[in-house]
């Protein structure tokens, strides 16, 4: 178990070593009951659900493989094979849907897991934590992406990590299927990466050919200490528990050749358990939290420099974090797309462009009665181009990319106050040849946790995942979405007694809008809300 401080430490997840799985749908999409909520917390509730659309299948034939079915205990991985089923086509899908079933009872936290295939990470989340009665849940993803994968026969790694003690009793029991969907006249194959390479090291060799290059990288703060709250770390002289020399600010970075080609500002993931209290998350967790989304990066500028045939290093890293300290996985993959028709293409790297990285945080000492303040802003731009010699022509590709995040983080002595209002942003422009595509993400965090009389704990919470999105041709737009996902709860409970007398109450509201072309039918918008663990509200706007 990681060490956690005083507020966040009162309950909450235990984050893993192990790497983690990925994208969420919704787990059930009914109606609440008529009968009105509980006067607080028994020992069941509402089966863990999201308010996210579920990923839109095409009504092709369709082909059913399971992937692995476990039941996870401890640290103990599932080991098994892939083959791609027949009846389906060989390769070209119309799409591929990956589905996590999961059921658990009794006691448990939160947990993280992996599942990778040949050693491409395909599927990274967290587990809800159960009831006594037990609960079910499901997680989706559209993994068409990693076609050149899921074309071959594959070794199958699977680890939720677990521990299963006489009060920790929860045994996490999972079936993971992949459902392919076969493409046709109507329904064709979309363009997908030619190969899915797993940064298993930070040495590389790419295909030649190579004409379009990204990096995914599933980038999540766990795994032990403090890093699960990475924004609440403070400096030294803060008289807080949870350090960092830098303070809180972050950044995933990704170096070509020692060259940084690839910045980003990191998603603030609250797990399950996440702000000491379990009983905001019961049913509908923060965003994320059943998504893990890679941190996604055009590398192409660094194309013609990989196509020399020659091995070169490509290494993630996350500034900000104290050295030696733990807490960060970052597996990465590469999806290479290749000119079928040179053995090689050329071309060069012809602009890098850095700000100098900014990062500053001011303590105001608490007078007496009063609370701690720490002022943080950070802060962050990198532009590179290049071209590539094309079969189809010169094609030239700019990246420009800035971050920045700032928060005010106020606590008392002992921490039995603890509140923070962060807002993260990260803005991207790629030019590729004749388009251009800008995406504006905005995250923000505004809560506080208060240990008041009685030890009632009691934490308010709001979260915000905002992106969108616009390609333009010509100077005129072709496509754009928008993205608003927005999470807040109430919850109250007694710390320190047995989970029979905790008299918990809890409210929350969760609603993901979507519009655009990434929407079905163009709008999608969906409100799910609880209280005391029965579904309340469950209304789709659009």
């Amino acid at each position: 178990m990681r060490r956690r401080h005083r507020i966040t430490g009162l309950l909450g997840a235990i984050a893993l070593t192990a790497a983690t799985l990925a994208t969420a749908g919704p787990a059930y999409a009914g109606t609440p009951a008529a009968d009105p909520p509980p006067a607080e917390f028994g020992t069941d509730w509402h089966d863990p659900l999201t308010a996210a659309p579920p990923v839109a299948r095409p009504a092709t034939r369709s082909c059913q493989v399971t992937l692995a079915e476990a039941q996870f205990r401890d640290f103990t991985p599932y080991r098994g094979g892939y083959t791609p089923p027949v009846g389906c086509g060989t390769a070209r899908w119309a799409k591929v849907v990956l589905r996590l079933d999961g059921k658990v009872k009794g006691r448990q936290y939160d947990r993280l897991g992996h599942l990778s295939l040949g050693g491409v990470e395909v599927l990274r989340t967290s587990t809800p934590q159960p009831s006594p009665d037990g609960i079910t849940w499901s997680v989706e993803k559209d993994v068409t992406r990693y076609r050149d994968t899921l074309a071959r026969p594959q070794p199958v790694e699977m680890l939720i990590g677990n521990v299963v003690d006489d009060t920790y009793t929860g045994v996490i029991d999972v079936k993971v299927t992949l459902t392919f969907y076969a493409a046709d006249a109507r329904t064709p194959a979309p363009d997908t990466p030619d190969r899915v390479l797993p940064l298993t090291s930070p040495t590389v060799t790419t295909p030649r050919n190579t004409e379009r290059l990204l990096a995914e990288v599933y980038a999540t703060g766990s795994g032990g200490g403090c890093e699960e709250y990475w924004y609440m770390t403070t400096p030294e002289a803060a008289p807080y528990s949870c350090k960092a020399a830098d303070g809180p600010h972050r950044e995933v970075r990704v170096l070509v050749d020692g060259q940084l080609a690839g910045i980003a500002a990191p998603f603030p993931t609250v797990w399950t358990g996440g702000w000491s209290n379990p009983f905001l998350w019961y049913v509908t967790p923060g965003p994320r939290a059943f998504d893990v989304q890679p941190v996604r990066y055009d590398l192409t500028p660094y194309a013609a420099l990989l196509n020399d045939g020659r091995p070169h290093r490509i290494e993630v890293s996350v500034a900000g974090v104290p050295a030696g300290q733990s807490g960060w996985s970052t597996p990465t993959n590469l999806l290479l797309w290749q000119d079928e028709t040179r053995k090689v293409v050329t071309g060069a790297l012809t602009r890098h462009e850095e700000s100098e990285p900014a990062g500053h945080s001011r303590w105001t000492p608490a007078a007496p009665g009063a609370r701690h303040r720490l002022d943080t802003e950070g802060g962050h731009g990198l532009t590179v181009a290049g071209y590539l010699n094309t079969s189809h022509g010169r094609v030239a590709t700019t990246v420009s990319r800035t971050v920045r995040g700032t928060s005010v983080h106020h606590w008392t002595d002992g921490e039995n106050q603890d509140a923070l209002n962060a807002t993260w942003t990260d803005e991207e422009s790629v030019t590729h040849g004749p388009a251009t595509t800008r995406t504006a993400r905005t995250y923000t965090m505004d809560g506080e946790t208060t240990l008041g009389a009685g030890d009632r704990l009691r934490t308010v919470l709001s979260l915000g995942d905002r992106a969108d999105t616009i390609t333009l041709r010509g100077g005129r737009a072709v496509d754009s979405s928008r993205l608003d996902d927005r999470y807040t709860g109430d919850a109250t409970y007694t710390a320190n007694v047995p989970r029979d007398q905790r008299h918990a109450v809890a409210t929350t509201s969760a609603r993901y809008r979507l519009y655009g072309s990434a929407a079905p039918g163009g709008c999608y918008d969906r409100t799910v809300e609880t209280a005391q663990g029965t579904l309340t509200v469950d209304r789709r706007h659009c």
